[in-house]
């Protein structure tokens, strides 16, 4: 079951391919009642990707699970006054349109507030509704780019593009929690309001660390410093059998105990070596590579020194603890969804639960709706 934070409140998803229908699904997790309206021939991301046997692809299943889904022609005046009823008695409207789209539906800004003065709307835009990028097209790797969250991370000779997209699954968690904000100030001001968000600044967001130090002048090289790959420490090796572990040993407490179990006491004080710590990272990948990754979780699993067998994908459902926190579920049949909950838990009860999508019509909302 959806958890009942937000039960009673009505959301309108007018999101399609990640980040809207994500946001708006986080809000149904919380207990809200989701319906995505869609055009004639559904969200694209119903066909972006391999389809199963029913033409769909996983992907549009697993982001609009929970929701109710209908399908309207907003460019036909029985669309959109189908839409303008269901903002009527909404709460919540998500949407992720460039800017002006919204207006040139004749549901700009004003007109929903006529409609509804107490709806919140939140437009997830890629960029932002003003400055002169605003009606540019772009996606993850771009709003990546622009907001910060490459230059510094990867390889020493290139960046390297994150996945799945980091911006895209940023933005949408920052878009639930800025309406879940604006219900809450709702309810003392009686007014909605519009929530203009960018999924480059969802990024840029997090970069005062790295924008700080670069102005500065201080910011070392990609994969230099302490956390991107410069500290012998903290870093991904390869093992005897192509796998690989992870080792976050920082504190000199857990870089200690690793030293004393693979029998390198000797490296103890060269925790301290400047960055980039190379000798020492090319010590840590000869050792690495004597052993299976079996063979080191044999020794270190037991040892408090920040070290993890990196799963590979396929393994992750299956992990222990994974398994135990009861956040990942997989259906059965020829073609499974692997379907990650929201990691919540309140008093001691499970993950927020989702329905799968299901498909109505305007009508039926409606009258579900009074």
């Amino acid at each position: 079951m959806p958890l009942p934070f937000l039960t009673g409140l009505r959301v309108v998803d007018l999101g399609q391919y990640l980040p809207g229908p994500h946001a708006a699904q986080l809000l149904g997790d919380l207990g809200a009642e989701v319906v995505k309206v869609e055009p004639p021939d559904g969200d694209p991301l119903r066909r972006l990707g391999p389809v199963d046997s029913d033409g769909t692809t996983a992907a549009y299943k697993l982001l609009n699970a929970g929701k109710t889904v209908i399908r309207l022609d907003l460019k036909a005046e029985g669309g959109r006054a189908a839409l303008e009823a269901l903002l009527a008695r909404a709460d919540a409207l998500v949407e992720s349109y460039r800017p002006g789209v919204m207006d040139k539906l004749g549901l700009g800004r004003e007109r929903l507030r006529a409609l509804n003065p107490r709806l919140v709307h939140a437009s997830l835009s890629g960029w932002g509704y003003d400055g002169p990028y605003a009606t540019r097209a772009g996606h993850d790797l771009n709003y990546m780019a622009v907001g910060g969250g490459l230059d510094a991370s990867g390889l020493p000779d290139r960046p390297v593009i994150s996945y799945l997209p980091v911006a895209d699954f940023a933005s949408a968690q920052q878009a639930a929690l800025a309406v879940t904000a604006a219900l809450l100030g709702r309810e003392r001001t009686g007014e909605g309001c519009f929530l203009d968000l960018s999924i480059m600044e969802s990024v840029l967001g997090w970069q005062g660390l790295t924008l700080t130090a670069a102005a500065r002048g201080s910011q070392p090289g990609r994969g230099e410093a302490l956390l991107s790959g410069g500290a012998a420490c903290y870093r991904i090796y390869r093992t005897k059998d192509g796998r690989f572990a992870t080792l976050s040993a920082l504190e000199a407490k857990f870089w200690r105990s690793f030293c004393e179990a693979v029998g390198r006491p000797d490296w103890i004080t060269r925790q301290s070596d400047p960055l980039p710590q190379s000798d020492l990272t090319a010590d840590l990948d000869r050792l690495f590579a004597t052993r299976t990754l079996a063979g080191w979780k044999e020794l270190l699993d037991p040892v408090d020194c920040c070290f993890e067998a990196l799963p590979e994908l396929a393994e992750v459902p299956g992990h222990p603890h994974i398994a135990a926190r009861g956040q990942v579920r997989v259906s059965s049949g020829p073609e499974p969804l692997v379907e990650t909950l929201m990691g919540l838990r309140v008093d001691g009860g499970p993950p927020p639960s989702r329905s799968p999508l299901r498909e109505s019509d305007a009508g039926a909302v409606l009258a579900g709706w009074g």
